[in-house]
């Protein structure tokens, strides 16, 4: 009888790492088993290069040392034949019967199908979206609220203990045209009015915010009589009241995109909790700073930089950089293994001189500390044509715009499911649209069919885990049996390389692989072996679909 396995991959590294032990002990702690899917059937179900691995410090044959480590592997039911190919490849085929058992994995391990270990628990911060507080979310931070998102739930499911931040820049120049934006609202000045400032903040939510503003210092005024009608002339408390104002705003925009968060910091808090200063001390401290024209220096070129940055500058104030090493060293210290900052491909430049100010600290922090995920810009398009500016926000397309077009799950998947490397066109009709060309509808369509079948059945779902699945033996159900066993390896995958896009990409290939067992075969036959395989095959594919919609943070409809 085979043994149903959870994790194919794993299953089998345990076992060479068992013969590892016993061919080669010395390199057991060192080395890490390695094994891959390979391109063509033919060569089997898994290759491992292990032998190849072993062959240098052993100085040995790799197809002798295949041998061997053939020869120790402890005996498995999963495992048809093992095969050396090659210089030395070990290929690994595996039983129908262990394929076939891939269902009952499944509807056995439920929503915990597919999750690994990977983070062991470990600590993990995701700074994702840290928009400046100064209007609505545009399409470009909804890319970044996907991807960051996905790659919290898919890291968690992977073993991580996920903390979810943003970040707001509350200080600066940006706050300052906020302030004096809102400000003049309050006087009853427009953007079309020739005071108006060149970098002011011309978006009709900036009328909204005044009249907020307004109608709070009017409620002031009658309440508390501390403030004379009319008078709007207190530039920090508009300041302190715009900022709070747009950053309630985003915060509905972003749960009604389903993103929440465990942590909100402030730029701002940096300054006032003394950690800016304390950074900049302890990068003085390091004798990696230096004066010159009247500004104090960071020597970044010692850590990789292609010139020295400036930090503090002859004014006295600090260049954004500085507040984000202060920002990262708080990271540091609340103990997080890793850091992953997802943000626009335009903070590409950040990225040197953020990790150079943490190597000058000499505080311990790792080169590479923190990672980063930068996503390319968004396109909009409506008809055939760009779509460049929102009712609300005046010069670009919001978030909130495109939820309340095409509903959260279209949006979610669309901004998720390219690569962060790639640029991506958000195309509203298509995402609109309930046709096969739309992968979201086609994605969910799939999982409606397969709850419409099973309730047709109206069964026991007892009845299915112990179904017997030695009678799924065509190419529709094979193929289906492998995007099963494939599920772990794609979450993996995504995991490793931060890449939801190939859980996006994997769904919509298990729905069309589904579609077309669905249009060639027929569920609910008479006998009752067939019947019973079938809806427990199907049932093991929406249980997946599930699990890697959720993933994405889309939903899994019963009815469409």
């Amino acid at each position: 009888m085979t043994t149903a396995v959870a994790n194919f991959k794993i299953h089998l590294a345990d076992l060479f790492t068992h013969a590892l032990r016993i061919v080669a002990p010395e390199h057991a702690a060192t080395l890490t088993v390695v094994l891959d899917r390979p391109k063509q059937t033919q060569h089997g179900d898994y290759a491992c290069n292990l032998a190849m691995q072993l062959a240098k410090p052993l100085r040995r044959s790799p197809r002798d040392l295949a041998q061997a480590l053939i020869a120790a592997l402890p005996a498995s039911t999963v495992i048809e034949k093992v095969e050396i190919a090659g210089a030395g490849f070990i290929n690994v085929f595996l039983t129908v019967a262990a394929k076939q058992s891939v269902v009952q994995s499944v509807l056995q391990a439920g929503e915990q199908y597919g999750h690994l270990n990977l983070g062991a628990g470990r600590k993990l911060q995701v700074e994702f979206v840290s928009a400046n507080p100064t209007g609505p979310l545009h399409i470009g931070h909804g890319r970044g609220a996907a991807v960051g998102d996905c790659l919290c739930r898919i890291l968690q499911a992977a073993g991580w203990q996920v903390t979810r931040e943003f970040y707001y820049n509350d200080a600066g120049a940006q706050i300052d045209n906020l302030t004096q934006s809102v400000q003049l609202r309050c006087q009853g000045v427009a953007p079309d009015d020739p005071a108006w400032p060149e970098n002011g903040y011309r978006g009709e939510y900036i009328a909204d915010v005044a009249r907020a503003y307004l109608a709070r210092e009017a409620v002031d005024a009658d309440d508390q009589h501390v403030r004379a009608s009319g008078d709007v002339a207190d530039a920090v408390a508009i300041r302190h009241f715009a900022v709070a104002y747009l950053r309630r705003e985003q915060d509905i925009d972003l749960r009604a995109f389903g993103v929440n968060f465990d942590v909100f910091s402030l730029e701002s808090a940096l300054y006032t909790a003394g950690k800016v200063e304390e950074a900049v001390n302890l990068l003085m401290a390091s004798g990696h700073t230096y004066q010159q024209d009247n500004a104090l220096w960071l020597r970044t070129t010692d850590f990789g930089d292609d010139k020295d940055r400036v930090m503090r500058k002859s004014d006295g104030s600090y260049t954004y950089f500085v507040p984000d090493v202060a920002y990262h060293l708080d990271k540091w210290r609340r103990g997080f293994a890793r850091a992953i900052n997802e943000q626009g491909a335009d903070h590409h430049s950040t990225i040197t001189r953020v990790r150079a100010g943490l190597q000058a600290l000499n505080v311990g922090i790792p080169s590479g500390w923190p990672e980063y995920v930068l996503h390319q810009m968004v396109t909009v398009l409506r008809g055939g044509c760009e779509v460049k500016i929102s009712k609300r926000a005046g010069s670009y397309v919001t978030l909130r715009d495109l939820i309340d077009e095409v509903g959260c799950d279209a949006t979610r998947y669309f901004l998720a499911a390219r690569n962060v490397d790639t640029q991506l066109v958000f195309d509203i009709d298509l995402a609109k649209s309930q046709s096969n060309e739309n992968p979201v509808y086609y994605i969910q369509y799939a999982h409606a069919r397969i709850c419409s079948v099973l309730q047709q059945w109206g069964g026991e779902f007892a009845l299915l885990r112990q179904a017997d699945m030695a009678v799924l033996d065509n190419e529709y159900e094979r193929v289906l049996l492998q995007c099963l066993i494939d599920y772990p390896q794609i979450m993996e995958n995504a995991a490793q390389d931060m890449a939801p896009h190939l859980m996006a990409f994997y769904l919509k290939d298990l729905a069309a692989n589904f579609h077309s067992y669905y249009n060639a075969s027929r569920f609910l036959v008479d006998n009752a072996s067939i019947k019973h395989a079938r809806l427990a095959l199907i049932a093991a594919v929406a249980q997946v679909m599930r699990n890697g919609l959720s993933l994405l943070g889309v939903s899994a409809p019963d009815k469409m």
